[in-house]
């Protein structure tokens, strides 16, 4: 089975990683920009991070035959700086142009003050400037629902197209109202703050699998990108069929990452007998 695993924090993770995904079926993986676990103090490091993710990364990942793409943006744990943030938007749109850097991601709330809700605008309205694609970051554990729907209130207002936006981190108390708005909301497999691949495939089985994009982000905390895999056998062992699996885990990645055309994988379909 092919798989696309569309957030993933390659540049945390060894080329055994890669070798493990490899094998088990991953042809492509979709990077976006996130915190390195420390507020970055210079507009020139979020460059270099991003030339990193969009020029040396891909070349990791095609030594064992994976599709390498990228996202670029401020994460909202540094939107608290709003200078040293605009300074690194201006720099942006230079990475659109390349191949492999689908849209603005991931953006989006972490305590959802002042300064995060007026950069997370200011990257919105980057990304409809410039026609790119958008991923949204929302809230950990307690401040998830509020940040979701502080979010979900800052998209209302602008002129943004809803199948153009995922909303990442949803869980059972959030995905409701981020799928009725129109956008695609992601599950992300995480062991502590986040989903289990067990409450994802209960999810799954509860609201459908249109406008789902399941991932496990694995990044330099304590993750595994294996549990994107886990959460697959345990959507086949409730009885969901091949082609079932390929829509969520494949097709689904492919249809909103393919709205960049620079993504060119399209969606598969198993042939029967």
């Amino acid at each position: 089975m092919q798989i696309i695993q569309p957030h993933y924090h390659g540049i945390a993770r060894t080329v055994q990683d890669y070798e493990r995904m490899a094998m088990s079926g991953v042809v492509a993986v979709a990077e976006p920009a996130f915190w390195a676990g420390f507020d970055r103090l210079y507009p020139e490091t979020f460059i270099d991070y991003f030339r990193q993710i969009s020029e040396f990364e891909p070349t990791r990942a095609a030594q064992y035959g994976i599709r390498h793409f990228s996202w670029v943006a401020v994460n909202p744990k540094e939107a608290e700086n709003p200078e040293l943030s605009r300074a690194v938007l201006e720099k942006m749109p230079g990475f659109f142009e390349k191949p492999t850097v689908l849209g603005v991601g991931e953006t989006g709330l972490h305590k959802s003050t002042t300064n995060e809700i007026e950069i997370f605008q200011a990257q919105v309205e980057l990304a409809l400037q410039y026609d790119q694609l958008i991923l949204v970051h929302t809230p950990h554990l307690q401040d998830k629902l509020r940040g979701t729907k502080v979010t979900l209130d800052v998209l209302r207002n602008m002129p943004v197209d809803p199948g153009r936006v995922w909303i990442d981190h949803a869980e059972e108390h959030t995905i409701r109202d981020i799928l009725d708005a129109g956008y695609w909301a992601g599950f992300t497999l995480y062991p502590i703050t986040k989903c289990s691949p067990r409450r994802a495939v209960d999810m799954l089985e509860m609201y459908g699998t249109e406008r789902i994009l399941v991932n496990s982000s694995a990044d330099w905390g304590p993750s595994d990108p294996f549990t994107l895999q886990q959460c697959i056998l345990e959507f086949r062992l409730r009885g969901h069929s091949l082609q079932e699996a390929i829509e969520v885990f494949h097709n689904n990645p492919a249809r909103f990452l393919g709205q960049n055309p620079k993504f060119d994988i399209p969606p598969i379909t198993v042939r029967q007998g």
